[in-house]
């Protein structure tokens, strides 16, 4: 009889997006049963990966009441399938799923931090969410930080004094080099999008404040007066209600004609291969796939010097690295990238290497097979 595992997030899309693949792999020897808050990507993730589902309501917000009854929900539950293990991802899933996975006894309690939110906070939010994340690892029997950068916070702001596991290089769920390459196919998709003899850089997430969009916009602007063949893609969608960026920013990206918001996109490949540099000027990251994606690409990639990207992205190797939040340092990068053809090229060829031989997801999945084994 195989052991049953409950992996949990707070919604639905954080198990369709960052563990595609892993479910599927691990349930041929364990009995996956994906939770998460109800949605039709919970439906897809059951049919994709072939697992069964299960739906608990659960805010990504601070909410009192709702927070409470998610936890009777989840300990409801956990008492119901009888799991040996619940692991845990994202904050709100990682602290009741932890917490009712201890109240329940379940034997092995593992949480995934994929990024921590408190180094970017400030006053009584940040003392909040170091106390979540202290009761996460308290309730938690293995602890695994998605990175070294993640590691460190935690060891550096004592969340925990319990042994902190980094799964082979870091990533939770590794890249798909078969997939993120150029192939004919996705280079024929990408003549439609490539613009010729305009340098084109690619910026793909989230369009919010934290992900360096402001400083990214008036960097482009600066560099475009004086190169005025340059082009920026943004791929991704705004957020109104969390960190939207500014007003004048978000004007400039729809009226700027060398500015092409793109919007969500559920193939972003031919995106990256129409593009010469890939853009990240992210504010904090656990370990961003989407740096993995585009290196996979063979992209040169300028990020900040953050939790992940730093990680990925070795300096003057595969891309370059610049402070967070210093939109003069960004322009200075997207100027290189410009005008050194050189230095372009030799840092492009050497990205996918990179990616190929530390990231490729089967490297991640042999390494969480035999994390689980060990358990």
């Amino acid at each position: 009889m195989r052991k049953k595992v409950l992996r949990i997030t707070t919604v639905p899309v954080s198990l369709k997006l960052l563990l595609e693949g892993q479910l599927n792999m691990l349930n041929r020897d364990y009995e996956v049963v994906a939770v998460s808050s109800p949605g039709k990507e919970l439906e897809e993730v059951g049919k994709r990966e072939g697992v069964r589902t299960e739906a608990v309501c659960m805010e990504r917000r601070i909410a009192l009441v709702q927070d409470f009854k998610s936890l009777v929900d989840l300990i409801r539950l956990i008492r119901k399938e009888k799991p040996w293990m619940v692991h845990t991802m994202t904050p709100k899933a990682g602290l009741l799923g932890m917490l009712a996975a201890w109240i329940c006894k379940v034997p092995v309690r593992m949480h995934t931090f994929t990024g921590l939110v408190f180094p970017s906070a400030v006053g009584v939010k940040k003392q909040l969410l170091i106390l979540t994340d202290r009761i996460t690892c308290a309730c938690a029997t293995f602890v695994n930080p998605e990175g070294k950068g993640v590691k460190d916070d935690l060891v550096r702001f004592g969340i925990t004094r319990k042994k902190l596991h980094v799964i082979g290089n870091g990533n939770v769920n590794g890249v798909n080099v078969d997939f993120f390459d150029r192939t004919d196919e996705v280079l024929l998709c990408a003549q439609a999008i490539r613009k010729e003899g305009c340098f084109t850089f690619c910026f793909v997430g989230r369009i919010v404040g934290d992900k360096g969009i402001n400083e990214l916009v008036e960097a482009f602007l600066k560099l475009v007066s004086e190169f005025p063949a340059c082009r920026l893609i943004l791929v991704g969608d705004f957020e109104e209600k969390l960190d939207p960026v500014m007003p004048v920013v978000r004007q400039i990206i729809f009226e700027n004609e060398q500015i092409v918001f793109a919007g969500w996109q559920d193939d972003i490949r031919p995106y990256l291969a129409a593009s010469d540099v890939f853009v990240f000027p992210s504010y904090r990251e656990g370990f961003p796939n989407v740096v993995l994606q585009a290196g996979a690409m063979g992209l040169p990639c300028i990020v900040t010097d953050i939790n992940g990207s730093n990680e990925i992205i070795h300096d003057q190797v595969n891309g370059l690295i610049i402070p967070p939040r210093d939109k003069d340092a960004l322009w200075k990068a997207m100027k290189i990238m410009v005008t050194d053809e050189t230095i372009r090229r030799e840092m492009g060829d050497r990205a996918r290497n990179i990616i190929v031989n530390r990231y490729d997801r089967h490297l991640i999945w042999s390494e969480i097979q035999r994390v689980y084994a060990e358990l």
